[in-house]
């Protein structure tokens, strides 16, 4: 019998998205050139802790941070000092008791840096933005089945109970952008009480009965008894087998909850007198309080991603008008500063905070392909190019520094964060 042509269609499309995903296909050829090469990791070092105010979780939603200085106009700014740097990267901690504190860092061998980060905003004004988020004909791919959207890499991502997506970096670490928790001056009301939610199938437990047909006392059965009883084991038998088939297929994948522990966002993400929010500093690391047992992905640095084939990343959320599906895209990087990624990367409210990876070999090119975490999808923005608003979808990249810092979050261990 042979399918209808729609059905044949997303079949093939299916096909072609998981082929993706998993094997990270290019349309170029020269993948064998394209690896993980060695990056001199700055060493994070906490200098001192203090204990802050109760936060204040009163922010309904976040707003965009305003337009962004074009890649032009970021040449111009100069690299900060190791001094900013640090206070760039010194953090506040949020706990699940509503305690806070404020840490704050030392970097050290900070002129080993290849990406040094700067700050590219400029002042937002009073224009008015344009919701862009997908360009032209939609690319997304939509994961419903559920075999895939229980497996890696597509069940790292996970959603925020903010609304926002993340990625587990760690069995009990999700990465996410900033703004998901924080508006630059205080943290979203949703914060307080934060959840976060993986995908897993749902199974229901069957208490079990007595077992048999045992007769009581010391009755001894006849033959034809003993007959029926062993068609009864049968046809039960049988029945049990179908309910349990009937199951798997009704299983589908359903959130399962978890609170946070500890919230920790950089100072470079919080809005000082006068300025705006810094979009190069959206991200935050959540602490869970249980951890999760499926794969995570691991941090990785691309000083410039233009270099791989294609200039391709790839992302999985959470998208709003595709409640609870796993949204799965992949395009090139078009431009791209030492702290940011701008993109055509379709989206859609609710994808932000996903984790953004690239597919490279180890060892010099020569061993195995791994997905590397290199950034966290932040949103829509306008930029500044050749004085006029250009619109991007835009990604926080992971620098040398961004990546210390994350890693100190995740370890606690300076001596851990060696890149691999």
């Amino acid at each position: 019998m042979t399918g209808s042509p729609s059905l044949l269609f997303s079949l093939t499309e299916l096909a072609v998205v998981i082929s993706l995903a998993y094997s990270g296909a290019s349309i170029t050829n020269n993948q064998d050139d394209c690896h993980l090469t060695h990056i001199k990791v700055p060493v994070i070092l906490d200098q001192g802790t203090v204990r802050l105010q109760s936060p204040e979780f009163t922010a309904d939603n976040f707003s965009e941070p305003g337009v962004l200085c074009g890649i032009e106009c970021q040449r111009k700014l100069p690299k900060p000092r190791p001094a900013e740097l640090e206070r760039l990267l010194s953090y506040e901690t949020v706990y699940e008791n509503g305690t806070r504190t404020f840490t704050k860092i030392k970097l050290e061998e900070t002129a080993e840096l290849k990406n040094a980060s700067s700050s590219i905003v400029c002042q937002a004004g009073h224009l008015k933005r344009r919701k862009r988020q997908v360009y032209g004909m939609d690319g997304r791919f939509v994961i419903t089945d559920k075999h895939f959207i229980t497996k890696y890499p597509f069940s790292a991502s996970v959603k925020l109970s903010t609304g926002c997506s993340g990625i587990l970096v760690s069995p009990k670490h999700v990465l996410t952008s900033a703004h998901c928790v924080h508006d630059g001056q205080v943290y979203l009301k949703g914060t307080k009480r934060l959840r976060v939610g993986v995908m897993k199938l749902h199974s229901k437990r069957r208490g079990g009965g007595q077992r048999g047909d045992r007769r009581r006392g010391s009755e001894v059965a006849t033959e034809g008894e003993l007959l029926h009883r062993e068609r009864e084991h049968r046809r039960k038998r049988k029945n049990r087998i179908r309910r349990d088939t009937d199951s798997d297929r009704s299983r589908q994948p359903v959130f399962r909850w978890t609170r946070v522990k500890r919230t920790q966002v950089p100072t470079g993400w919080m809005r000082r007198a006068g300025r705006e929010v810094s979009a190069d500093y959206d991200y935050a690391l959540l602490e869970l309080k249980r951890p999760q047992k499926m794969k995570f992905m691991e941090l990785g640095i691309v000083p410039v991603v233009k270099d791989i084939p294609a200039g391709r990343i790839h992302f999985s959320g959470f998208d709003n008008d595709q409640l609870g599906k796993v949204v799965y895209r992949f395009c090139s990087v078009l431009e791209e500063s030492n702290d940011l990624m701008y993109q055509y990367c379709d989206a859609q409210k609710g994808s932000s905070g996903a984790g953004v990876y690239v597919r490279l070999r180890d060892q010099g090119g020569k061993g195995k392909w791994k997905r590397k975490l290199i950034g966290v999808f932040s949103g829509h923005q306008l930029v500044e190019v050749d004085g006029m608003e250009k619109d991007y979808n835009v990604a926080v990249r992971i620098t040398p520094a961004k990546y210390a810092q994350i890693c100190h979050w995740i370890n606690g261990d300076a001596s851990q964060c060696k890149l691999s």
